[in-house]
């Protein structure tokens, strides 16, 4: 059954109308496509085409998303990455792709299945194999986690939960401002299925290090990220260099989880850019 939305269709369409390379954003939890719009107009400006397809049944805006945050309860890992499946199956061009977060594991299960001529995995969550938890990590994930019966719940982050996850790399009034922008809740599943990865062979939380197709990757660590921190995206990099295909890591100093959204997004978006230039030009 197709799950692309109207929009997400005319995203779609309008790619492979310009004839140029797409480049599709994968948004992590509590947050949506929208939070993508000034990366997305940065790689236009530079030649692609882009899309950014929401979770299933997304909210258009934030405010939509807190008057009904229960539309993100269950959302699955495997429901999400075949959501994107079917929107990069409707591009006329394998596309590269960027995620965050648990957008970052969604790239990289994307570039597992040889769906992507390039993969940029911005502090992504772990997946099964990635061994690592530590602390900060964990701490990040115990408003959800602390609860089994969130499971099935969308749980929002207080301002604090936010401040230590995401932004305590910030000024305080840059990071209430990102708060009162950018939070939504976000649906429990997929940090059980994190944080149980590698207890469950059948986790859904599940990469295919090893496929010949899988293509560059890049992975990008914010250097004081509490919700995925070095260690995490380091032992992803460990999993994934034993691929054929160009596997290369980045630290970026003095940057927490927000790195994306806050006001220094651009050192990271040319991060990636740079590197899907190299890999999946634009021309």
């Amino acid at each position: 059954m197709a799950t692309l939305t109207e929009h997400e269709q005319a995203d779609i369409t309008r790619a492979n109308s310009s004839g140029k390379k797409p480049v599709v954003f994968v948004h992590g939890l509590w947050l949506l496509p929208r939070s993508w719009e000034p990366w997305r107009a940065h790689f236009e400006e530079r030649g692609y085409t882009t899309i950014a397809p929401g979770w299933p049944d997304d909210p258009e805006t934030v405010a939509e998303a807190r008057a009904h945050p229960e539309v993100f309860a269950k959302k699955s890992l495997k429901a999400i990455t075949a959501h994107f499946v079917e929107a990069i199956g409707k591009l006329n061009v394998k596309p590269a792709v960027v995620g965050h977060s648990f957008g970052g594991v969604i790239a990289q299960m994307l570039a597992g299945r040889g769906l992507s001529a390039a993969s940029v995995a911005i502090d992504p969550a772990p997946f099964r194999g990635v061994l690592p938890l530590p602390f900060s990590s964990l701490k990040s994930a115990s408003p959800v986690l602390a609860n089994p019966a969130n499971y099935g719940r969308a749980v929002a982050l207080t301002y604090e939960q936010f401040r230590f996850g995401w932004t305590n790399a910030l000024a305080e009034d840059e990071s209430r401002k990102l708060y009162e922008t950018h939070h939504v809740a976000g649906s429990g599943r997929p940090l059980f299925s994190a944080a149980t990865a590698n207890l469950n062979p059948w986790s859904e939380d599940q990469v295919d290090t090893r496929n010949p197709e899988r293509g560059p990757l890049l992975l990008i660590s914010g250097e004081k990220d509490n919700t995925a921190p070095w260690a995490i995206v380091s032992a992803s990099y460990d999993r994934q260099k034993h691929n054929p295909g160009v596997t290369e890591i980045v630290s970026v100093p003095n940057r927490g989880h927000s790195l994306v959204i806050d006001s220094g997004w651009k050192e990271v978006a040319d991060i990636a850019l740079s590197f899907v230039s190299r890999h999946a030009p634009a021309k």
